[in-house]
């Protein structure tokens, strides 16, 4: 296991620190391929519901989690593969290091705070 800079104060991320969060990676992954699975598997009952009248509301709603549950899954896959790289926990702008707190929080994180806020138009 290779020992990234992951915080501010030049700290370095342990090997049980990723090991923990490899594990809440893949986890989600699987969240993520369950709730894929189950969005594109028609049930009987959702099938009655389509031809409700709020069926289209209803298929918008599905559609709309399933993109996000696609991008969760494509940025948890990326994650993991930065991971297998050595690259995992370096801002992908300035190629800084990311906080510590930031990916025990969101573990699939691709910047820093700072360059996070300002892709975010400086929220």
């Amino acid at each position: 296991m290779n020992h990234q800079i992951i915080d501010d104060h030049r700290t370095t991320l342990s090997a049980e620190d990723l090991a923990a969060l490899r594990e809440n990676l893949h986890e989600q992954l699987l969240f993520r391929r369950e709730q894929l699975h189950q969005l594109s598997t028609p049930a009987p009952d959702r099938a009655d519901a389509l031809r409700d009248r709020g069926a289209a509301s209803q298929t918008e709603v599905r559609v709309k989690l399933a993109a996000s549950a696609r991008m969760v899954l494509t940025d948890v896959e990326a994650a993991l593969a930065r991971m297998d790289r050595g690259s995992y926990g370096l801002c992908h702008l300035c190629r800084g290091p990311i906080d510590r707190a930031r990916l025990s929080i969101v573990p699939q994180a691709r910047y820093c705070g700072r360059c996070q806020q300002v892709r975010e138009g400086g929220r």
